[in-house]
């Protein structure tokens, strides 16, 4: 079965390089193109994807916006954000979003393949930048601290690092249940739990926490490796 990609951007020519780009990969197809994040939301209800890949900034919806209401639409899909920046502001709303992969446009031609192939193994895909700021402890309640001592954390129960993992990879609470043969009221009960007991209030502190603690995988492209032609 080919892997379905759905492409999000408001420049043909830029989405026509990335579906050719993509295209040549074995096993995969694009199954839609979107030149807004709302046609984006659309599209991905109408041909089921299994990966979307996203600009961020586009019209009417842009590709962060578009990101939250995909996962609320599919929490198994999987979306990879493409931006010209890496901002703190924008690695916050994506990662909170719910993005699995996080690509600067500028070195689409040279990562996108490996970003798309890392989320199909459920993994994530970071800029060296993202990875950099994630293991350093990117979380806001040590900005509003203001320390940079790391929190003494409980230690995790076997179970609640695999709901974490679950949780982390996307998964709905009742997606959780079904997978670990709970009740979805024991899964939220579980994900309650968690969340308390390591004082985390957001998915993307969940998935700072699973990327830090070896819980779940991402791959970084290397640092030595030549740069593509910008997409």
């Amino acid at each position: 079965m080919k892997l379905r990609i759905l492409i999000a951007d408001d420049h043909e020519l830029v989405r026509r390089g990335l579906a050719a780009l993509l295209q040549s990969h074995e096993g995969w197809e694009i199954c839609a193109e979107a030149k807004d994040g709302r046609e984006a939301v659309d599209k991905a209800r109408q041909h089921k994807p299994d990966v979307v890949i996203l600009d961020v900034g586009m019209p009417n919806l842009n590709g962060l916006a578009a990101t939250r209401q995909l996962m609320q639409q599919e929490p198994e899909l999987k979306v990879i954000v493409l931006t010209i920046t890496d901002s703190d502001q924008v690695i916050r709303e994506a990662l909170d979003a719910g993005a699995r992969g996080f690509v600067l446009k500028s070195d689409a031609a040279r990562d996108l393949v490996t970003a798309v192939e890392a989320v199909q193994r459920n993994r994530m895909f970071f800029t060296p930048r993202v990875n950099d700021m994630v293991l350093a402890g990117f979380l806001d309640r040590r900005e509003n601290t203001g320390t940079t001592e790391s929190p003494k954390l409980p230690k995790l129960t076997p179970r609640e690092r695999e709901v974490i993992q679950l949780l982390a990879e996307g998964k709905s609470s009742k997606e959780v249940a079904s997978l670990l043969n709970l009740s979805t009221k024991t899964a939220e009960t579980h994900r309650s739990n968690i969340m308390r007991k390591l004082s985390i209030h957001s998915i993307r502190d969940l998935v700072v926490y699973a990327v830090k603690n070896d819980i779940i995988q991402v791959q970084v492209p290397s640092r030595t490796t030549a740069e593509g032609p910008a997409a």
